[in-house]
């Protein structure tokens, strides 16, 4: 997981503001910086770490913070700093393991605005966008979508139709996809490489936030999503040839105990 550091992208990497049709530095202010403390004896601490850093968006006018679930799971202590330095506690409100989305209440007033939710829908592949993490303009990346289609993880995870940006933002985690109407496309949630004709091709997956729209709400009133709780089987895998194979499997987990 991609670490906060002092860097900065080139110039030449930046989003120019006159080049969006929207208030580019405006839009990068619904960006915060997100820092998790988890346990060490929590289950996910030895593959997540107990130290984790990364981005969320504020989605509504009241605070609410949207970022990747991964980054707040089983977090004991939250902390999130807005552009202006505005620093805040954070309460892990939800988190569904089917999207990967994870929601964040504030526990003091954050002053930053909310950023617009778009439609990944009416996202072109092609279509210029913003990845963007804390930090404004410096930890803006100007980037395209190269890709959307199903994404499997071998963590028991599937996305229909995920996006796929290129370059790769090296603080993925919770970062804004911002389309070029200026409103808020997705989440940032892994690194991964393609194949190209010329090598390999760096790149993020970006969770889409029209899956967001349809349980938000129960999130938000139960902390989870209105769908059934799904079997979870602890086991890892990954593609061998034209097979799948089991890479691993979660200490503890079902797998493990029946003997896999």
């Amino acid at each position: 997981m991609a670490e906060q550091a002092d860097w900065a992208f080139p110039l030449e990497m930046r989003p120019r503001p006159e080049d969006w049709r929207f208030d580019l530095d405006a839009a990068l202010d619904s960006v915060v910086q997100l820092r998790a403390e988890i346990p060490e004896d929590a289950f996910t601490a030895p593959i997540l770490g107990t130290e984790r850093a990364g981005n969320g968006i504020v989605i509504r006018e009241d605070g609410l913070v949207l970022t990747i679930g991964y980054l707040i799971t089983e977090a004991s202590t939250i902390w999130l700093t807005t552009n202006q330095g505005v620093v805040a506690g954070g309460y892990p409100l939800a988190y569904d393991q089917a999207t990967g989305f994870g929601l964040v209440q504030p526990l003091g007033r954050l002053g930053a605005r909310a950023l617009e939710r778009g439609t990944s829908a009416s996202c072109r592949i092609g279509e210029n966008v913003v990845v963007a993490g804390h930090g404004g303009r410096a930890h803006a990346l100007k980037a395209a979508v190269f890709a959307k289609r199903e994404f499997a993880g071998y963590w028991e995870y599937v996305l229909d139709e995920a996006l796929f940006t290129a370059p790769a933002h090296p603080q993925w985690g919770g970062a804004a996809l911002i389309g070029s109407d200026g409103k808020l496309l997705g989440i940032g949630s892994l690194l991964v490489q393609e194949k190209v004709d010329s090598g390999t091709l760096q790149g993020n997956m970006v969770v889409p936030i029209d899956l967001l729209e349809p349980i938000l709400e129960d999130m938000v009133k139960t902390g989870r999503a209105p769908r059934p709780s799904h079997p979870w089987l602890g086991m890892y895998t990954t593609e061998a040839g034209k097979k799948l194979v089991v890479a691993g499997l979660a200490p503890g987990g079902p797998a493990e105990r029946a003997g896999a």
